[in-house]
């Protein structure tokens, strides 16, 4: 009987993402993850990953280490320098996303992916209602019908664990917490297939990202969807991720099953980190 490879919902493969021109010497002459000749930064330095259904991929690593360019990148915030990223939701797996037309990643950001970002200024329209972030991104699905949005909204939000109450508040009237929440919310909105979560309970209380992190995984439970996780923290990881890569200056230096690595890390960087949380 023939065995059955699942597809993945993401492939990347070798991405770059270089601020400078680089020089002949660059990847054998580097301080960290700058050229010492000629200046060039590699913030993504040949990085290939795979995220499969249901799955939540965890990225953690230092501040600087590129998980938030990769994440950024992956949702056309960054162009990247080299690369191929397919989602199997596009075009069938077949087409580059980074190759696509505006047209076409702006479909792809409102179809397949959801994003929430660490500063949730950067997610929200904060003087706008709760309801009418979400409702922004249906509309930007092509969904024109107000009562299907209102509704939509309503359930979300209640997904998320706020009241349908305060669907009318504007979200700078919100904790960080709940501002996160409306995010989650947002990026749900059209069912995508992949989550992209960046550095999500930074600087809230630690009460708030327990809150969060359990959040996190009901909507998982319940949605089903796949999960691409960045934080500098591993307990978080630990709580979350199925598999992890570490990054350190722009490259994987291990990756895993998050039990392997926090059991018996092999890279010197990733034991580190591991004792760090002990």
């Amino acid at each position: 009987m023939p065995i059955l490879v699942e597809t993945p919902v993401l492939s990347v493969s070798n991405l770059v993402v270089r601020y400078g021109a680089g020089c002949h010497v660059c990847q054998r002459s580097m301080e960290k993850n700058r050229c010492t000749a000629c200046g060039t930064v590699w913030a993504v330095n040949n990085i290939s990953l795979s995220v499969y259904p249901g799955e939540v991929l965890g990225i953690v690593g230092e501040s600087g280490s590129g998980k938030t360019t990769l994440m950024r990148s992956l949702y056309f915030d960054f162009v990247p320098t080299a690369g191929k990223a397919v989602l199997s939701d596009y075009k069938g797996g077949q087409k580059n996303i980074w190759a696509a037309s505006a047209a076409e990643q702006r479909l792809i950001k409102n179809n397949t992916m959801g994003m929430v970002y660490q500063n949730p200024v950067m997610g929200l329209r904060m003087n706008y209602s709760a309801a009418a972030n979400i409702a922004e991104k249906i509309i930007a699905a092509g969904c024109r019908n107000a009562g299907k949005m209102t509704e939509r909204a309503g359930e979300l939000l209640e997904a998320v664990e706020i009241m349908t109450s305060r669907m009318s508040e504007a979200p700078k009237n919100f904790s960080g917490g709940m501002q996160q929440r409306v995010q989650i919310s947002k990026a749900l909105a059209n069912n995508p297939a992949l989550l992209l979560l960046d550095e999500v309970t930074t600087g809230l209380d630690l009460s708030v990202q327990a809150k969060v992190l359990d959040l996190i995984r009901k909507i998982k439970a319940r949605y089903g969807i796949s999960i691409l996780l960045v934080s500098h923290d591993l307990a978080v990881i630990r709580m979350l991720a199925d598999r992890t890569i570490v990054m350190l200056d722009g490259r994987i230096v291990e990756s895993g099953l998050t039990d392997q690595i926090l059991e018996d890390p092999q890279d010197a960087y990733t034991q580190q980190l591991v004792h760090s949380l002990i």
